[in-house]
């Protein structure tokens, strides 16, 4: 029994241990990706903090402010405080101290593919380049050139340089772009380059030309903002981040000084450093901790990390200044308040996500299959990787699978490529059977139609159905209204061509086929998320809003000594919705089959549609109540300032509603928490 029990105290001792161990290696973040409609979802750790660099060898970091890694795979670190660039191995090991007695303020430092050490001093008003064995080889001041201008401080906090040794440097309080210098001639302004741009809103516009000089003097100044950080890749592109601007916070710069990216919704809020990795992807470090990886193009794959909570954990940071990735896929990160370097490392997914998207560049499809088919068997709804795999199957020429991979990672562009090559397939092999199809339906409906004129003679035709039954007369009256209007309103009003159960069927029919719209168009006009059905909303939708209406104008005609009845009303406006029953089915069926190259032809129909709608309701108004057109325009205007009012009355009686909810849920609560103490 002792034996036993010392067994089993053992197994428990040895759970602890595996427990507290998987507790301690947890991630202290979660990371989020961004599906294909937009969304931030959680999805599996990309990168897990692995250690921190608190000190060079013996010496502890004063007020490290940059970052850089070598060819030699040191980390070269700019410590504005200690006046220096501590030259240290991933390990935290002391190689050696550049610049001491010669920096004052060092900012900003880059190493070169040529061995070059590059540091901007903001103090000193210089950038010192020195060897890896530290010492100085070349120094740069404030560039004497008229252009670069007279007034100008030259005060540089960070620099890049290219293949070639021209520098470019951003410098604190200078809103005129990165600053271009090259060492020709001991050191000649080329220009400015990738200027940020500020636009004015039509209220500045506006206040602009009705307000003095003097009242604009005292206005905020619009000037551009400086870039934060910048970083150059082995292609010579120029990448910068700018804390302020939402629309271009990241960017990618040709040598043109274009940016090669499009706006996106996910830059980070506070970058503070942006790098590239080995896979031309890129590295965005915000000011609070978070690191948003992107693709080539900006799309982004992985958001994650964050603030320090207080707990000093390896991972979180307080105030972020540099980013940096070395050739193994580690990022490293510079935290200046909590003086240390944090040390991150892959995951098997992201390593994979890694290797295809280093396969995909290289024009590998193929082989870039296998570690996508991985990285969906661990994470089947990662829609980067769905479309990847998409486009892998595209280039193979298997369309088919192409089209079922983009419609999972929800790429609009991608489905439409596949469609159209399937649509060519399918269309080389059944476009002769389909017409030959088309052509004998044709002829059989033109022998039936001879047939029945031989049979009853232009004069002796059978009573149609319609005339039997007085309510498919009313629907079929429908479609008489919607191509003569003034006709049409004449026989609602006068010979009583409609009927509230003909009203109500239309009104149905228009819900049915706008569920059926929203639901089933083709994928590259659909607006819902696949799977997301919220009929009873869309039914009450159109009820409130047609009734709504229907009542609000009456309301106002009434007033305004319109001569319609309510029921004229209801029906005249039931009968304006025609066109939307009639069409819409054939534009659902035709967004099926189209392109993206020819979804014009959608937009136009609903346009028709919407606009003959519209014609309609005018005229119904106008024609109905026997009003003038001047009659008309006020009857509709005052409509909508009742429809406004009613929404605005609706919206205080709901919240009002709430808040004596919340009042007797509150009183109830004591009640009851005071009867059962």
């Amino acid at each position: 029994m002792r034996k036993k029990g010392k067994i089993v105290l053992l197994m428990a001792l040895c759970l602890s241990l595996i427990l507290s161990a998987t507790a301690m290696a947890e991630t202290p973040y979660k990371t989020y990706t961004v599906d294909g409609y937009g969304y931030v979802l959680e999805t599996q750790s990309a990168y897990n903090p692995a250690s921190a660099i608190t000190k060079v060898g013996e010496t502890s970091f004063v007020t490290p402010m940059d970052m850089a890694i070598g060819n030699d795979g040191n980390l070269y670190i700019a410590d504005s405080g200690a006046h220096v660039v501590m030259v240290s191995t991933v390990s935290g090991e002391e190689v050696r101290m550049i610049g001491e007695g010669t920096l004052q303020s060092p900012t900003g430092v880059f190493v070169s593919d040529d061995d070059k050490v590059y540091v901007a001093d903001k103090d000193a008003k210089k950038v010192f380049v020195y060897d890896l064995e530290g010492n100085l080889l070349n120094e740069y001041g404030r560039p004497d050139s008229p252009i670069y201008g007279n007034s100008m401080d030259f005060r540089p906090i960070k620099v890049v340089a290219n293949s070639t040794g021209t520098m470019y440097i951003i410098c604190e309080g200078n809103m005129n772009g990165i600053v271009q210098i090259s060492p020709v001639e001991g050191g000649s302004f080329l220009g400015y380059f990738g200027t940020n741009y500020t636009s004015l809103s039509p209220f500045q516009i506006l206040q602009r030309l009705i307000l003095t000089d003097a009242q604009r003097a005292q206005m905020l100044s619009n000037i551009p903002s400086t870039p934060t950080n910048l970083h150059i890749d082995e292609d010579g592109l120029i990448y910068t981040v700018t804390q302020g601007d939402q629309d271009w916070a990241l960017k990618k710069l040709n040598i043109a000084g274009r940016n090669m990216l499009d706006s996106d919704p996910y830059w980070a809020d506070l970058p503070a450093a942006v790098t590239t990795g080995q896979y031309h992807n890129m590295l965005v470090a915000d000011s609070d901790g978070y690191i948003y990886e992107y693709n080539e193009e900006g799309d982004l794959l992985f958001m994650f990390g964050g603030r320090d909570d207080g707990r000093q954990r390896i991972g979180l940071c307080n105030k972020v200044e540099a980013i940096a990735v070395d050739s193994s896929d580690r990022i490293y990160l510079l935290d200046s308040d909590k003086k240390q370097v944090h040390i991150f490392t892959p995951t098997e997914f992201t390593n994979l996500l890694h290797e295809a998207l280093y396969l995909f560049s290289k024009g590998r499809y193929t082989e870039s299959k296998e570690p996508l088919e991985k990285v969906l068997q661990m994470n089947s709804m990662f829609d980067y990787a769905n479309q990847a795999m998409g486009h892998a199957y595209l280039q193979e020429e298997n369309y088919t699978e192409a089209l079922k991979y983009f419609k999972l990672a929800k790429s609009a562009d991608g489905y439409s490529d596949a469609f159209w090559e399937v649509r060519n397939i399918w269309i080389r092999n059944y476009l002769v059977t389909a017409v030959a199809i088309i052509v004998v339906l044709a002829v059989a409906l033109n022998l039936y139609k001879k047939r029945q004129l031989i049979k009853y003679g232009a004069d002796g035709a059978p009573v149609r159905l319609s005339q039997k039954v007085p309510l498919l007369g009313s629907l079929k009256y429908s479609l008489y209204f919607m191509r003569h209007p003034f006709d049409g309103c004449y026989g609602v009003k006068r010979e009583g061509r409609a009927s509230l159960a003909c009203a109500n069927i239309l009104l149905a029919a228009y819900i049915i086929v706008s569920i059926i719209e929203k639901y089933f168009s083709g994928f590259l006009v659909k607006t819902v998320r696949e799977g997301r059905y919220d009929i009873i909303t869309d039914i009450g939708t159109v009820l409130v809003i047609f009734i709504g209406l229907t009542l609000c104008n009456y309301l106002v005609v009434t007033i305004n000594e319109g001569e319609a009845f309510l029921k004229e009303l209801y029906c005249a406006y039931a009968y304006c919705l025609t066109p939307f029953i009639i069409i819409k089915p054939f534009v659902v069926i035709l967004s099926n089959v189209l392109t993206y190259n020819e979804v014009f032809l959608i937009s136009f129909a609903n346009i028709i549609v919407l606009i003959w709608m519209l014609v309609l309701l005018l005229i119904s108004v106008k024609e109905m109540n026997n009003f003038s057109v001047k009659d008309t325009a006020k009857a509709l205007a005052l409509t909508a300032f009742t429809v406004l009012i009613l929404s605005l009355l609706i919206c205080i009686i709901y919240v009002l509603f709430s808040q004596v909810i919340d009042f007797i849920s509150s009183v109830l609560r004591e009640v009851v928490y005071r009867i059962g103490s």
